[in-house]
């Protein structure tokens, strides 16, 4: 049967495809290191398992609002007050079935044929897969290394068309971990405002800064760009919560109504457990949190040394997330492969590190590592990148 165009373009995603490269070697009995998934290492913390079981017993397993509990979105909206002093209503919050829902169900809404959405590169490997898929055209605009893989107010002024709907600012940055300043908001900020650009933040990474780096979200810098943005979250990556696959989108309520509406006859409601596990992730202690972020800061600060070290490798020190996105074009030349992709292919193959290709986020000359494991293993496969330029380097 011939698919839908919508589907036939899509690209696989390379994160998804190296964790499942690396899962098969693995099932064969190989000794593989995964740095490719996007995901906490530990385990979700226990007062919000407790919360999911009492829910469970208490009968909470029923449908519920599509757009999500009211109890939820009151710890969401109370959320946003503590950590930025926004204020939303109910009717300005959608909870959705992970963050990656809430983008998807974004761009359902706000997009017509033809309508151009301005991407940043190096970009999360979604992006531009859910514009397309609801007709829109990518537009991509370099945030070159020597800004910091960001983009600066003139670049997104210059490609600015009459077709141009939104542009997305994703800070902390997957892949690159790299975060913008206030200042560099209120710039872009001042551009988006005077196009009429549509903000699309996506912040699912806002607890994971380090080196006293301060997360900032544009929408809390002026009521004109709080009205103007869109703002993306969930608990997958600040509560270790992937799994429960709950996230949330906050903004302009007539967007927030029809992206319910949508959800009312696509997924229905997200998952009532998972619901009620987030009620307690906002609403109890933030302790595992914090704990989770100095565990990955420690690693951040011991891998960038060690990769710096390697032959080949340049690697800016990121400021949230956890990942680390590394220039690998003259490591892979150095070792006689042409291009990042075959290079970390050949990694995977010979000392069973599993990379992610920088092509995958537009940006072929890079590539991601993630530091959401064990620093025994993290040394680990830096090791074994290391036995491998040696063993390679003409």
């Amino acid at each position: 049967m011939k698919l839908a165009k919508r589907v036939s373009a899509l690209t696989p995603s390379s994160t998804l495809a190296i964790t499942a490269k690396a899962k098969e070697l693995k099932a064969a009995g190989h000794d593989v290191i995964g740095l490719g998934a996007g995901e906490p290492d530990f385990n979700t913390p226990q007062h919000i398992l407790e919360a999911s079981v009492k829910a469970m017993n208490e009968g909470q397993t029923k449908y519920t609002p599509a757009g999500g509990l009211m109890p939820l979105k009151d710890a969401i909206i109370e959320k946003f007050n503590r950590d930025q002093s926004l204020t939303y209503k109910p009717s300005e919050v959608i909870v959705c079935s992970g963050a990656k829902h809430a983008l998807y169900t974004l761009f359902q809404v706000i997009l017509d044929e033809g309508d151009e959405v301005i991407i940043p590169t190096p970009y999360w490997v979604s992006y531009p897969e859910q514009v397309k898929l609801a007709e829109g055209t990518p537009v991509y605009v370099e945030g070159s290394e020597n800004n910091e893989f960001k983009i600066t107010p003139a670049q997104l002024e210059s490609v600015i068309t009459s077709k141009t709907k939104a542009v997305i600012l994703n800070s902390p940055s997957n892949p690159t971990g790299m975060i913008y300043t206030r200042e560099e908001l209120e710039a872009i900020g001042e551009v988006c405002l005077k196009h009429n650009v549509l903000i699309v933040s996506d912040e699912i990474y806002e607890k994971l800064v380090y080196d006293g780096a301060e997360h900032v979200s544009i929408a809390e810098l002026s009521p004109a760009l709080k009205e103007q943005t869109i703002i993306i979250n969930g608990v997958s990556k600040s509560h270790s919560m992937t799994g429960w696959r709950i996230g949330y989108a906050a903004g302009n309520e007539t967007i927030i109504k029809a992206m319910t509406n949508l959800a009312s006859h696509s997924t229905s409601n997200p998952t009532s457990i998972a619901q009620y596990a987030t009620i307690a992730a906002y609403n109890g202690t933030q302790e595992p949190v914090e704990m989770m972020r100095k565990a990955f800061e420690e690693r951040l600060n011991v891998m960038h040394k060690q990769l710096n070290d390697i032959p080949g490798f340049s690697c800016l020190k990121p400021q949230g997330a956890f990942y680390l996105f590394p220039n690998a074009i003259e490591a892979a030349r150095l070792t006689g492969f042409e291009t990042v992709d075959a290079w970390v292919e050949a990694i995977l193959e010979e000392e069973k590190v599993a990379l992610v290709p920088g092509s995958g986020f537009g940006s072929p000359e890079n590539v991601r590592l993630s530091y959401a494991t064990s620093l025994e293993l993290l040394e680990k496969a830096v090791a074994r990148i290391a036995a491998f330029m040696a063993r390679h380097m003409k």
